[in-house]
């Protein structure tokens, strides 16, 4: 039924804080990012802040009202909040300048006493240290073996998965078409995301299924998650290509070949205790795939990229070390 004549509003507990007539949503965003409301460059600053410590100036990001924690650092949170938006709101500019500082720059190596006393690292007297998100793990591995895809924007992709038999039971409407030629390496935001069927790999490291809205994620240490960089077809791939590099760029030697690849993954080169162990690993992979030349051929014709090194033996036996180094906690650790 027709009854009083309603105008464009806004909630009653805005309408203190909004002069603008009218007051309507456009009103209400402007708001949002004005200098008379610092609550929203607070909060995003504290999630850059999070992402990259691993902990928050304010430890309950999703949650600044009345139950949340106070900041650790008051004024360094509010000085954040104003270059923030002095930047004219520039999230780039924001992490280069945490990244650059002398707080984030120190070193991630902790004292029993350190420990004991922060444990957490709130009082940041030392540098993060935290594992990578999941879309990082994937990146950072193709990265490292110069195949990630630098292209931006543009639809979904469907990167390799394995396969899961879910057809039968549910039909051919959910199968996984991978994408051919460069959109297999894509960077893991662009990743064709199910509810229904969220990426296995991505899942497996406390990615949300977006079934429900995720404020925080969770950060788990499993024994599936070394399965799935151990095994999965675009970490073995990755590894190989680092492999077959290193094979033709890294070196004469086996010496500067390891360097090579490490260099890649570590950002440096092995020490001297670490260097014999993994030349012993070399050396063991290498006996093994002389005798099982079938699974030689096998580790190498993972993926769609073409390896330049034609000895299936010394490719295999490369790719699996490579493997392993990318499977050290220093790598999948930031």
């Amino acid at each position: 039924d027709k009854t009083d004549l309603v105008e464009p509003g806004i909630p009653a507990v805005f309408a203190s804080s909004l002069s603008e007539v009218p007051r309507d949503r456009l009103s209400v965003a402007k708001w949002l990012v004005s200098r008379d409301n610092p609550l929203t460059a607070r909060v995003i600053a504290n999630r850059l802040w999070e992402s990259l410590f691993g902990l928050g100036l304010v430890r309950s990001s999703e949650e600044f009202g009345a139950q949340g924690d106070l900041p650790s650092h008051p004024d360094l949170l509010d000085w954040l909040a104003v270059e923030f938006m002095d930047s004219g709101w520039d999230i780039k500019h924001m992490l280069k300048l945490i990244v650059t500082s002398a707080t984030y720059c120190q070193s991630s190596k902790v004292t029993p006493s350190q420990l004991a006393a922060d444990r957490d690292n709130q009082w940041l007297a030392r540098g993060p240290r935290v594992r990578l998100s999941a879309e990082s793990i994937r990146d950072q591995a193709l990265f490292a073996s110069g195949l990630l895809s630098n292209k931006m924007f543009g639809p979904s992709v469907n990167p390799p998965q394995p396969k899961l038999g879910l057809s039968a039971a549910f039909g051919g409407g959910i199968d996984w078409k991978t994408s051919e030629g460069e959109d297999r390496y894509r960077r893991g935001l662009y990743t064709t995301w199910r509810r229904s069927n969220p990426y296995p790999s991505m899942a497996t490291f406390d990615a949300p299924n977006r079934e429900v809205c995720i404020l925080k994620r969770d950060r788990s240490n499993t024994p599936l998650q070394a399965l799935v960089t151990l095994n999965d077809p675009q970490f073995v791939e990755a590894s190989r290509a680092l492999a077959d590099d290193a094979l033709f760029l890294g070196g004469s030697n086996d010496d500067q070949r390891i360097d090579y690849i490490t260099n890649r993954l570590l950002s440096r080169p092995l020490t001297e205790a670490e260097k014999p162990v993994v030349k012993n690993s070399l050396a063991d992979l290498t006996t093994w795939y002389k005798e099982h030349p079938d699974d030689a051929q096998a580790v190498i014709s993972v993926g769609q990229s073409q390896p330049r090194h034609e000895d299936a033996v010394t490719l295999a036996s490369w790719t699996m070390l490579t493997n392993q180094l990318m499977n050290l906690d220093e790598v999948l650790s930031k």
